[in-house]
């Protein structure tokens, strides 16, 4: 019999979520050898130590107008409801492997998620244009430029934070990773983690 599938992600989206990917996988390694210096080997990944600064704030600012894209696309289905608070209240339950609420597109957690991410991105785009040496830092008194790494410092780890429990949960929720690579999931994977977006989906009640 053949497996029943639903689209999830389109091509676009898929692709706009891996360009994230893989500018955040840059910037962690380029800002960890930066700000530790016990990390500092870091550098030799881009070449040399100065090549590593200049491409930083690059691609810095290509991830944040790519998660902008994102924001876009899915803060209506971020918003917090009822059952997202259910959820967040259950979350013992959740780990052991019980749903709770009647979930849509997105649970709690990732809800919470996205928006935390969405205040650690702002904050890096405004800290990190107000430390770019080459063009923008120069116009800041030194102990706002200090001030505003020291919040990029904070906010960068913030995301790595959530970037390792997203990935976690990514790898944990059977045929998440499906979704993002194919695009697609399978029905028994949507009624159980997001019933209410399976019925939108499917029409089914």
């Amino acid at each position: 019999m053949k497996e029943q599938l639903i689209q999830r992600y389109s091509a676009p989206e898929r692709i706009n979520h891996w360009v994230v990917a893989v500018c955040f996988v840059v910037l962690a390694i380029s800002g960890l050898a930066f700000f530790y210096p016990a990390f500092f080997w870091l550098t030799g990944v881009f070449g040399t130590p100065q090549l590593a600064r200049i491409i930083h704030p690059f691609v810095g600012v290509i991830m944040f107008l790519a998660f902008l894209r994102q924001f876009f696309r899915y803060w209506h289905h971020n918003l917090l409801d009822k059952e997202d608070v259910k959820w967040m209240m259950s979350v013992t339950t959740v780990l052991k492997g019980r749903e709770v609420g009647d979930i849509g597109k997105y649970n709690g957690g990732q809800k919470g998620m996205f928006w935390v991410m969405c205040l650690c991105m702002l904050t890096m785009l405004v800290t990190g244009l107000i430390g770019w040496r080459a063009y923008f830092a120069g116009y800041f008194p030194i102990e706002v430029v200090r001030l505003a790494l020291l919040f990029h410092a904070w906010s960068a780890t913030a995301l790595i934070a959530c970037i390792i429990i997203h990935v976690y949960a990514a790898f944990w929720v059977k045929g998440t990773i499906r979704a993002m690579v194919e695009g697609v999931v399978s029905h028994g994977w949507a009624r159980k983690h997001h019933p209410r977006w399976y019925r939108e989906m499917t029409g089914k009640k």
